[in-house]
């Protein structure tokens, strides 16, 4: 149930805060007086496309937020499925927003505007003031018979969109086999040279993996080895000019000098130990680079082998097996193709055994949706009635589809005599706007008993219709409200009578400043206002009385 609106900073809305109440919640308000902006509101909060011109003149930013109380387990398990959790029972859905952008959240958690919608969709649906322009379309017909249905219907849906999906594969393959002959000869020229290609290679399971390996111990072993031979030709070798040549002429000079005095003798026995630690050193460098040693011919053919292996990667597959796996497959391709007769025919047995799941899922649904249509065209008749048409012929039908869909083979069309001596025609050929809307009201009667969404809200469902009709709408709606939470917006007196509790929306305007507020009513207040809306500008005791009965009438016939 929808428990709070909070607006700021949108269209003419300064701030408000909007507590809601199960039953029938009805919104009045004079003409432009920012009944459309309160729905808009909503419809942003929801996610609906937002452009910058919706901000307050002079605000950085706007921002709406729309507070749940979940009880229903059902629904419950529905968010649980879209990882959305209520906090002590409840769900916010909130937007921000600014500048060419906006900020979506869900429980104060940023989310994408995908997940507010597939949220909201959860917790509330919306009858906005042209959604019974969409009964004009048949495919709604079929989506609102398979709502009523779901229940049986839903397996049997579940089981048609893969088998569907089989069929139109099985189709295309087909298809393209059926090409001409010489384009099946330069993809066998391509498969054979493929597969001569790979297997000329030779390739061994997770050979790659082990030449990249042994590949970077040869270049690393390379390196040092040049390093270690630079470092041995300082040190020693045959060049002349090296650290081991120049300390042995160095211990000469020193030799000579070392008994004429104590410290010359000192340094000479010093340099001594110093040529003895080079030449221990130049052992283990030597012997350092006779194990780095390798053969140039081994590194070449390693390096030309990885040259090979990762030319077929870069067509065939990612490692060895890939490529493999790829020749595997395309050796398949080309026995399919050396044998076209008996492959044209084995996709063809495979289609029509598809065909045949398709076929019989899509009868199954078809005699679900014919079953439910008689229940749901009864319930549509029965709410008609209740809604004022005297005297209305309503029924759906089912025609079979030339081919298969995702959703069976079948049409659905809803068909209606408005009028006595009148033959059944389709809807959209013969309903005013205002009578749509009062098609939708009872379609949306009947499926909310199979609707799991606690909060429906009706913008202006009461458009083209008052007097007796206007009095049956609100009877209906007080009977939708006793199972649902239900919010509308309305101009009519014998609509607003009905109410458990009543909003009124102002437009005042406060330091040059023009501004829509709204506040709920108390009884007399809520009185009054009946009396504005049946009126007008003079309200007069007469009226006043009417407004009264008019409220009292209401309270008793829930």
């Amino acid at each position: 149930m929808l428990q709070n609106l909070h607006v700021k900073n949108l269209a003419l809305i300064n701030e408000v805060d909007i507590e809601f109440t199960d039953g029938l919640n009805i919104l009045t308000g004079e003409t432009g007086a920012g009944k459309s902006i309160i729905i808009g509101s909503v419809n942003l909060a929801l996610g609906a496309r937002y452009t910058a011109d919706i901000l307050r003149r002079g605000a950085d930013s706007g921002f709406v937020q729309l507070a749940f109380y979940v009880g229903n387990p059902i629904q419950r398990a529905r968010l649980k499925a879209l990882e959305v959790f209520p906090e002590d029972g409840m769900v916010t859905l909130s937007r921000k927003f600014m500048e060419g952008r906006s900020i979506s959240r869900i429980n104060g958690e940023t989310v994408s505007i995908g997940k507010l919608k597939e949220a909201a969709a959860v917790l509330i649906d919306i009858h906005g003031q042209h959604e019974h322009q969409s009964l004009l379309y048949k495919k709604n017909h079929l989506a609102i018979l398979d709502t009523f249905a779901k229940a049986k219907a839903v397996l049997v849906k579940e089981r048609i969109k893969p088998a569907y999906a089989a069929y139109r594969e099985g189709l295309r393959k087909l298809n393209e086999e059926n090409s001409d002959e010489k384009m099946r000869n330069k993809e066998v020229a391509l498969i054979r040279f493929e597969i001569e290609e790979i297997r000329e290679a030779d390739l061994k399971p997770g050979e790659d993996q082990e030449l990249e390996e042994q590949y970077r111990k040869m270049i690393n072993g390379k390196r040092i080895s040049e390093g270690v031979g630079e470092a041995y030709g300082c040190t020693s070798g045959d060049s002349g000019n090296n650290a081991s040549d120049s300390l042995s002429r160095a211990i000469r000079a020193l030799q000579e000098i070392a008994g004429y005095d104590n410290t010359a003798g000192s340094l000479y026995d010093q340099l001594v130990e110093v040529d003895g630690l080079l030449n221990d050193f130049n052992r283990e460098l030597a012997d350092y680079g006779k194990s780095l040693e390798f053969s140039p011919e081994e590194f070449y053919e390693i390096e030309n082998r990885l040259n090979i292996i990762n030319h077929l990667k870069s067509k065939y597959g990612d490692s060895a097996e890939a490529i493999t796996a790829y020749c595997e497959k395309q050796e398949k391709r080309l026995d399919e193709l050396n044998n076209f007769d008996l492959y044209l025919e084995k996709l063809q047995k495979e289609l029509i055994q598809v065909q045949a799941k398709l076929d019989k899922y899509s009868r199954e649904l078809t005699l679900i949706r014919q079953e439910q249509s008689r229940l749901l065209a009864q319930a549509i008749r029965q709410g008609l009635l209740d809604l004022n048409f005297a005297d209305v012929q309503f029924e759906i039908e089912i025609r079979e589809l030339a081919d298969y869909t995702a959703e069976g083979k079948d049409e659905v069309e809803f068909m209606v005599s408005l009028n006595p001596g009148e033959s059944l025609k389709p809807l959209g050929d013969v309903a005013s706007g205002g009578e749509l809307s009062r098609i939708m009201l009872a379609i949306k009667t009947v499926l909310a008993d199979q609707d799991d969404t606690e909060t429906l809200i009706f913008d202006e469902i009461d458009v083209g219709i008052s007097g007796r009709t206007a009095q049956k709408v609100s009877e209906k709606l007080a009977v939708l409200a006793k199972e649902h939470q239900i919010i509308c917006i309305t101009h009519l007196a014998q609509i607003a009578a009905m109410s458990d509790t009543h909003y009124l929306i102002e437009k005042t305007v406060r330091d040059n400043l023009t501004r829509t507020d709204i506040h709920r009513l108390n009884e007399t207040q809520s009185v009054a206002e009946l009396a504005r809306l049946l009126g007008g500008a003079q309200i007069t005791e007469t009226v006043f009385k009417n407004a009264e009965e008019m409220k009292t009438l209401a309270k008793n016939s829930k």
